[in-house]
């Protein structure tokens, strides 16, 4: 089988890059977050949920994006992202306070917020619609290699190195690769302009809806299934970087096979699998009383994240080709809308009974089960019409 051609080789080389050092930075503070929150802040459920909502906050402001590409280009935006998502590493360690990871947590979902929006609209302008499934879908899998990395690198610095150590380190690097980034020019005048305003139109309604309900659904896994093995199961730091290895390498190889599985398959398919799945999931966090089972379904949560691009990919079938870069910070922007009250009243409800925000991680994952079968594309109908 010969190599896909896909194209651009240097916003491509751009986008790897980027991509393992924002890899690097959010993967390093997810592994330490939970156990520093705990052991060295003291935080109980109630502050981990209005962490979680604060952290959002920036990704709810997406949408300026699109004003500050008014001055800034949106590579050289992609590469400050990922400086501030060092320099939000670095911040942490120096802050082992309730108010202090909140300071903290805001940098660091700045870069990595910021990043996203510029990497997604980036991807869906300069790759095509036959491409850029296999395109995200490698961007996943090299971003899961870079958590096996870290994964192993917190595991192994953790039995020397102290919180504040380890930030340090892993920060240092990730704002030496985003100062790379800064240096490179990896734009083609080929590339179709992007209108330099928000956009929103009813066409986009289905795409809007989905990436808002993908936006709560990913906020009760963020803030609380790693909370849920840490407060109600005890797990150290050592098992959650253990845990974070093996998932991420079952991602690793998975990843790509649902870029592929989005080109034969189509959207819908994929997406009702991934809603069809999570009902599963979520009932299982609520009621599992082995931390063995809530491991294997925290396994099978992160896979079923990869499923995700297929929300995007749809978008790119349907949408204007000038309305991608606006687009992608409007959907950011429609993402964190239910994301950023979602932790705050989720982590409320934890301290009621801590299964209630998972059962409602199940409704919402029904509601978008029915919505996607309301997807209809360009590709889809060529399908149906002409069958394999």
């Amino acid at each position: 089988m010969t190599r896909p051609d896909y194209g651009q080789p240097a916003m491509l080389k751009f986008l790897v890059l980027l991509t393992i050092a924002s890899g690097m930075g959010l993967q390093t503070w997810m592994i330490l977050f939970n156990n520093f929150a705990v052991d060295v802040a003291g935080l109980n459920g109630q502050q981990i949920g209005v962490i979680g909502s604060v952290r959002e906050i920036p990704g709810l402001l997406a949408l300026l994006v699109v004003y500050v590409l008014l001055v800034v280009s949106e590579h050289r935006l992609a590469a400050l992202s990922v400086i501030v998502i060092g320099v939000g590493s670095i911040v942490t360690g120096f802050l082992p306070s309730y108010a202090g990871l909140i300071v903290s947590t805001l940098i660091i979902s700045f870069g990595f917020h910021y990043f996203e929006t510029t990497n997604q609209s980036l991807t869906l302008q300069y790759f095509d619609i036959h491409t850029s499934p296999l395109i995200f879908g490698r961007l996943k899998s090299l971003t899961s290699a870079v958590n096996i990395a870290m994964g192993v690198t917190v595991f192994v610095l953790g039995q020397f190195l102290d919180y504040q150590t380890i930030f340090i380190i892993i920060g240092g690097a990730v704002a030496v690769i985003g100062g790379w980034g800064l240096l490179q020019n990896p734009s083609s005048s080929d590339i179709v302009p992007q209108r330099q305003r928000m956009v929103l139109r009813r066409k986009y309604f289905l795409f809007y809806f989905l990436t808002c309900m993908a936006g709560a659904r990913r906020q009760i896994f963020i803030a609380f299934s790693v909370f849920l093995l840490v407060k109600e199961f005890d797990c150290s730091v050592t098992q959650i970087a253990a845990l974070f290895v093996l998932n991420n390498l079952i991602n690793y190889f998975v990843s790509p096979l649902i870029g592929r599985a989005i080109i034969r398959f189509g959207e819908r398919k994929v997406l009702s699998l991934e809603y069809g799945s999570l009902i599963a999931v979520f009932l299982g966090y609520a009621w599992a009383d082995s931390v063995w089972v809530v491991m294997g379904l925290y396994v099978v949560d992160h896979i079923l994240f990869s499923f995700a691009m297929a929300i995007r990919t749809y978008f790119q079938k349907v949408a204007d080709p000038r309305d991608v870069a606006p687009s992608m910070a409007v959907g950011f922007t429609m993402n964190h809308i239910a994301a950023v009250v979602m932790p705050v009243i989720g982590g409320a409800l934890w301290m009621i009974d801590y299964t209630i925000p998972f059962v409602a991680g199940a409704v919402m994952s029904g509601i978008s089960l029915l919505a996607v079968q309301w997807i209809r594309t360009p590709v889809a109908a060529q399908q149906q019409k002409n069958p394999a």
